[in-house]
């Protein structure tokens, strides 16, 4: 009980992250099952699919409702993003973890870097239109940012809303909670997967983490709403930059996670 009682702030930070800033989970809640829940990776993997999936829903929900989700161009991407997060994961076979590792932490660090670029050049409209991108570049964008998921095994958020907002031409606000709605479906089929070749999770941490990660979704997305999105990129940036960090360090000087 005192591991589902440690699960429940743990849960509503990370779901703070996921509903500010449209993405963090997967890479927060994988290294919280592991190090501080004591889970096993193969079942911390499969928990992690949950309780991300559960918070972009949350968050993807409170944003829709507001009508900041672009629906044509996340249901458009998710398909194809699938498509490449399955060739992606195929080629992660071919090359070591702290390869994958080491290879990952620069794309991180451009990604934060432009976005926060792009935060001190732009203001203006803070949710802005959908963009009219064609449903081509939409596709190339999601087998994109698949292969480089599947490839370094991590979640996506943290990719696609770069992806959107650089590339696409999406204001921050509106990238956010298009990212919530292609994570939450890209999760719920790589969940499937995983439960369909018979993995296993503690349900009590997985429930416990789940709850709390979707009602810090929750509020995440309600305090985002009152930022200005010039705040939330660069908060973005940030995250996404120490990640970067904690992944090196991990890998270089502490091993990464442990096996098993």
């Amino acid at each position: 009980m005192s591991t589902v009682a440690l699960a429940i702030p743990f849960g509503i930070a990370i779901g703070l992250v996921v509903g500010t800033i449209g993405g963090g989970g997967a890479i927060l809640a994988l290294p919280l099952l592991v190090y501080v829940l004591g889970e096993e990776v193969g079942p911390a993997s499969t928990a992690s699919l949950v309780v991300v999936a559960i918070a972009a829903g949350v968050g993807a929900g409170a944003l829709a409702l507001h009508g900041h989700v672009c629906w044509r161009v996340a249901l458009t991407f998710t398909p194809p993003a699938a498509a490449g997060s399955l060739l992606g994961t195929v080629a992660n076979t071919a090359v070591s973890p702290e390869v994958l590792i080491l290879a990952f932490v620069p794309v991180m660090l451009v990604a934060a870097g432009a976005t926060w670029h792009r935060a001190t050049q732009e203001a203006g409209d803070e949710a802005g239109r959908c963009p009219d991108v064609a449903w081509r570049q939409v596709a190339v964008a999601g087998v994109a940012v698949g292969l480089l998921t599947g490839f370094f095994g991590v979640g996506g958020g943290f990719l696609i809303v770069p992806v959107l907002t650089l590339w696409l031409g999406f204001s921050f606000r509106r990238a956010v909670a298009t990212s919530l709605v292609i994570i939450t479906l890209t999760g719920c089929a790589a969940l499937a997967s995983h439960l369909a070749i018979g993995a296993a999770v503690d349900l009590p941490v997985t429930i416990a983490l789940s709850l709390a990660t979707g009602a810090g979704a929750l509020i995440g997305t309600l305090y985002a709403r009152r930022l200005p999105q010039a705040t939330l990129a660069r908060a973005f940036a940030v995250v996404v930059a120490l990640l970067a960090l904690v992944l090196l360090v991990d890998t270089l000087l502490l091993g990464g996670p442990p096996a098993g």
